[in-house]
């Protein structure tokens, strides 16, 4: 196309042109168009993404736990007062284990303070059996919180708490496992971490040494939680959850040989 020169006088154009009014309301209704295309070009990337399953959820199913019952009533909810928020269960009327990442606090590279860790045992949506403070914890010498995953076989701790919360009838016993049996798991956990849900219908995967792979249904904010196997027809204690894996299931700390409870701490 030519660029047309010279004044432009006696030339009449072959294009009409809109008054100021047209040229507004022509704006306005591109512009509504132009939104109404881009929502509907964001809903229909919405309906085409799809969800994301929690880690160590996958497709397994997951039901809200009756802490109040054997053999969960050793069960509940261990809350710094800096807001991180894990599992714990009782191994002794006034010891408790959780996972030792659940007590590190990353922004000063350092583990919290004793006093500032809650245990609230039976933790349901705002209330709890009872509550104790911790004096003190026993972190694992291997574990390395600079290098979690490298010694996750280590991720545990014992805290002792101020005063008991609970009778020995209540404690359930340590045992070890070995692949292929039926388990549990329950914590509270990120999505609903206003009550304990757990995987009751699953299993053990594999031992390997220390660690305990096992096909329950569980997430962020189980860490800590008891990894509960059936052996001999009743319920035991196989090790304490501290991974989850991408798809279903997860890995836990597993006690290498069977140890009564009241021996938890040395």
């Amino acid at each position: 196309m030519k660029r047309l020169s010279g004044s432009g006088r006696g030339l009449q154009s072959h294009v009409a042109v809109p008054r100021r009014g047209s040229m507004l309301r022509m704006k306005t209704g591109l512009a509504a168009g132009l939104s109404l295309m881009i929502a509907a070009a964001c809903g229909h990337a919405d309906a085409r993404r799809p969800v994301t399953a929690l880690p160590g959820v996958g497709q397994g199913e997951r039901h809200a736990i009756d802490v109040g019952h054997t053999p969960w009533r050793m069960l509940g909810r261990v809350q710094t007062e800096l807001g991180a928020r894990c599992t714990g269960f009782m191994v002794a009327p006034s010891v408790i284990m959780t996972a030792a990442h659940c007590l590190w606090r990353e922004e000063v590279a350092g583990f919290v303070q004793p006093s500032s860790v809650h245990f609230m045992l039976g933790y349901d949506t705002g209330s709890w059996r009872g509550t104790a403070r911790a004096v003190r914890f026993i972190i694992a010498p291997a574990y390395d919180p600079f290098h979690p995953l490298r010694t996750s076989q280590a991720d545990h701790a014992t805290v002792i708490l101020d005063h008991p919360l609970i009778t020995s009838a209540d404690l359930v016993p340590i045992v070890a496992a070995s692949p292929g049996l039926p388990a549990m798991l329950a914590g509270y956990q990120q999505d609903r971490k206003e009550l304990a849900i757990g995987d009751s219908n699953c299993h053990v995967v594999q031992v390997r040494g220390q660690l305990i792979d096992h096909d329950c249904a569980a997430t962020k904010g189980a860490s800590g939680a008891p990894l509960l196997v059936l052996k001999n027809g009743s319920w035991g204690i196989a090790g304490i959850d501290v991974l989850a894996h991408d798809g279903q299931g997860g890995t836990a700390v597993g006690f290498a040989t069977e140890q009564s409870s009241d021996k938890t701490v040395r």
